[in-house]
């Protein structure tokens, strides 16, 4: 599927594909599905997360179906999940009925450990990455900041690594910053997009200020009080973080540097 903006200098590619937009937009949650459409038009998202247990589950399948119809006739690609599996064997096989609801080979693996913070499951998790990459699935995986997990999933045949920011839909931005950078550091070829925990646009920012390829949120949008505006602050946030990125931001200092040296320059003091 072509990229709504095949021009762009910066593109990321994954599977295949060309995206301009650096923005993952969930669909869970949303006032309306006319709030849901006019937010990924404001966000620019080329990427949307889709719950098939929770499509499979709605009352108002309908009304979803024609939001996310309408976001692929404009060039937008489907992300079917699979939020709420506890096994690799329940995984994977929401993973093939995503695939022939959606007809797409992409597939965000979620395999949930933890009641408490849904941290995923690395055991179950690897095993069902393993399995649908050797089916020709194009495995998004979700996982902690683990260098170690991450390496495994790649060698697995994952192109991407999904670490969290902080707990799914917490807000709190990015807990575990030294992991994160840790994972850039040593994974410097790797895609990698920071999925759930992010609350604010100066928090996905940081992210892509950190050398991330990308963000992936859906309730800092859809709780918003206005999640269209929200969306469309996240999109310039996004843009504003890669930017910075790719510009080199400064060092940081353990001490003061004077921004204008004066030392070494003769100067008056006072009137002349």
């Amino acid at each position: 599927m072509p990229s709504l903006f095949p021009d762009s200098p910066d593109p990321l590619r994954i599977g295949g594909a060309t995206l301009s937009s650096r923005f993952f937009l969930g669909t869970a949650g949303h006032p309306s599905p006319a709030v849901l459409r006019a937010a990924i038009e404001a966000s620019g998202s080329e990427v949307l997360t889709v719950g098939l247990k929770r499509t499979l589950h709605s009352g108002d399948n309908g009304a979803l179906a024609h939001a996310l119809a309408a976001a692929r006739a404009r060039g937008a690609r489907l992300l079917p999940n699979t939020a709420g599996c506890r096994s690799a064997h329940e995984a994977v096989a929401l993973a093939h009925m995503a695939r022939e609801l959606y007809d797409t080979p992409w597939i965000k693996l979620e395999v949930v450990g933890d009641e408490h913070t849904l941290q995923p499951d690395p055991f179950e998790l690897l095993a069902a990455a393993t399995a649908l990459a050797r089916e020709g699935f194009v495995v998004f995986p979700y996982c902690t900041e683990d260098l170690v997990l991450g390496r495994r999933l790649l060698d697995a045949g994952c192109p991407l690594l999904m670490p969290w920011g902080a707990p799914i839909g917490s807000g709190q931005g990015l807990l575990h910053l030294q992991g994160l950078r840790t994972l850039r550091e040593r994974l410097p070829d790797t895609v990698l997009i920071v999925d759930a925990g992010i609350g604010a646009p100066s928090q996905a920012a940081q992210a892509l200020e950190l050398g991330y390829d990308a963000v992936l949120l859906n309730s800092a949008v859809a709780h918003a009080q206005d999640p269209v505006a929200m969306a469309g602050a996240f999109r310039d946030a996004i843009r504003a973080g890669r930017q910075a990125w790719r510009a080199g931001l400064m060092a940081p200092q353990s001490m003061a540097v004077a921004s204008t040296p004066v030392s070494g320059h003769a100067f008056l003091l006072g009137d002349a």
